[in-house]
Parts: C-alpha cells; structure tokens; sequence
C-alpha cells in the first residue's frame, strides 16, 4: 500500500473545479465575442471605403448609407449606427468616429460589458 505523500495527481473535486472555472470563462469568451466580431467588420466596412475605388462615396450620407448596406449583410441588428458612428467632412477627408458599449447578462444583475472607441480618417476617392 502506498502512503499518502506518494500520491499524486488531483482528486475528483479538484477536476470538477478546474471544469467549472474553464466553462465559466468559455461562457463569457463565447457571449463577448460576437461583439467583437461585429466590429471587426464594422471597421472593415469602414476602411474600404478608401481602398475600393468602385463605391463612389462622396458625401456623408452616401457613406451613412454604405455603413447601413453593410450592417444590413454582416447582420448586425442590435447596433444603432445613427448613435454608434459619427461622420464628419474635414481636409478632403471623412473623419468618421465610432463609439459604442455592449451589455450582455452573465449572471443576475452582473453583465460583461464590451467599449468600443475608435476614430478613422477615411480619404475620400
């Protein structure tokens, strides 16, 4: 028989509460990203409109209108673009400024909340 400080390795409990914090973490990695990716295709969106000659966009409410096409395909639903991105003509250029938080519930009244704040200067084509 072996005694117990030549055992080794983690007891049962011990794995069931590394589990719980991994599926924790997981739980609120997978409700975060979305977000994220929302963004990411948010500023991609934005960014293009320098890089792809083809789309002609020439004055603020073109580029509103873009973004909104844009949204509409990438199915971004939950964001209001007329309070998220805002759009101004300076220097032959568009400064185009997007600010937005996120919420999401993660356990009763505790949410994880995701800040996004960035400015661009988009040329004009």
């Amino acid at each position: 028989m072996k005694s117990a400080h030549s055992q080794k390795g983690m007891s049962i409990l011990s794995w069931l509460m590394v589990l719980a914090v991994v599926a924790f973490l997981a739980s609120a990695a997978f409700k975060v990203m979305p977000h994220y990716f929302d963004n990411m295709a948010l500023e991609k969106m934005i960014t293009s409109v320098e890089t792809d000659k083809a789309l002609d966009v020439r004055s603020v409410s073109d580029f509103y209108s873009y973004i909104s096409k844009g949204m509409q395909v990438n199915s971004i639903r939950d964001l209001n673009m007329q309070d998220a991105v805002k759009i101004k003509v300076e220097n032959n250029e568009f400064r185009v400024h997007v600010k937005y938080e996120k919420r999401e519930p993660l356990i009763e009244n505790i949410d994880l909340v995701v800040r996004f704040d960035k400015e661009f200067r988009v040329r004009m084509p």
